[in-house]
């Protein structure tokens, strides 16, 4: 079955960077990178606490009110967008009261977005998302994939988005199709080599192997990239025993990768494992940013999601 996924998400035309105030300057500027290299339009989407604001310096302008702080928030953000519109991309401040995680899904339903990138450098709301149930929300709710930049990614400023290596942290299961495609249409998308990692978890390992030697585990993998890209970009597989999360970490360094593709979990799966899972570590301590693909293509529904006999920790991507 081919992978489900739209054509923006390779090629976004649509960008929104949530930013908090101040701003994730890591993180803004691959957001700008991308902007730039796709002729992307550059949403730039700010929510505030009404609770936290109306105790800051901006509050007392006029007794709380709402469109005052709305316009300051603005003007804080007002140096950001014009940064992007010197760079020559159409930008759009959007600011809303509310629970960050909440305006975002909210404003994702209302609107055309093919990638969102966040950060979690700074002590802003945003960027407390990865410690919090914020993420949990936005990352298992967005149905676009999601663009991390972690508090262990170094400044962004010189990169360009440069795109050499792709990891891709892989299984074996029915999921895995969609999001190998992915990966393998964003290496091919930036003439970049494409690494497929499977680890095997040591309660999984006789499953696994199952009278298959590693090799044939490896030719399965390759086997999940689609024909027609299989011949344009190079594809390297990794089947290793151990731990997902240090393996994951390990390779990325030990492979230079430039970007790291993981699955995002099921709702009923995230909010157990989030903070012992492998997307969460991920995350928290890669040297480069990841990006996640929701766990079903947008015109799969949400009852055949339900009735997935897809295991419901090990899906694609998380392991």
């Amino acid at each position: 079955m081919a992978a489900q996924f739209k054509p923006g998400w390779i090629k976004p035309s649509t960008i929104l960077f949530a930013s908090e105030i101040p701003a994730n300057q890591e993180s803004f500027e691959f957001a700008l990178a991308q902007a730039v290299e796709y002729g992307a339009k550059f949403i730039l989407f700010h929510a505030y606490d009404m609770l936290l604001v109306s105790t800051s310096e901006i509050s007392s302008i006029v007794s709380y009110d709402g469109a005052a702080v709305a316009q300051a928030e603005i003007e804080h953000l007002e140096p950001l967008a014009q940064r992007v519109r010197d760079a020559g991309v159409e930008c759009e401040t959007v600011v809303r009261p509310g629970l960050p995680a909440d305006q975002i899904l909210t404003f994702l339903r209302e609107r055309e977005i093919d990638r969102v990138i966040m950060g979690t450098h700074s002590l802003g709301t945003i960027g407390r998302l990865l410690v919090g149930s914020a993420a949990e929300a936005v990352l298992r709710n967005a149905r676009t994939p999601v663009f991390v930049v972690g508090p262990e990614v170094g400044d962004a400023s010189y990169c360009n988005f440069s795109v050499r290596t792709i990891l891709c942290g892989i299984s074996l299961y029915k999921t895995s199709a969609m999001l190998a495609g992915f990966a393998a249409e964003l290496a091919a998308e930036h003439n970049a080599r494409l690494v497929l990692q499977h680890v095997i978890c040591p309660q999984e390992r006789a499953e696994v192997f199952a009278g298959r030697t590693i090799n044939q585990i490896e030719d399965e993998l390759v086997s999940l990239v689609p024909a027609e890209l299989q011949g344009r970009i190079a594809v390297e597989p990794i089947v290793v025993p151990g731990e997902p999360t240090e393996e994951l970490l390990y390779q990325s360094r030990a492979q230079q990768a430039d970007l790291i593709v993981l699955g995002a979990q099921s709702a009923m799966t995230f909010a157990a494992i989030a903070r012992q899972g492998v997307t969460y570590k991920v995350l928290a301590h890669a040297h480069c940013p990841v990006i996640t693909l929701p766990q079903m293509a947008p015109a799969v529904s949400r009852s055949k999601v339900e009735k997935s006999d897809s295991p419901e920790v090990y899906l694609a991507g998380v392991f």
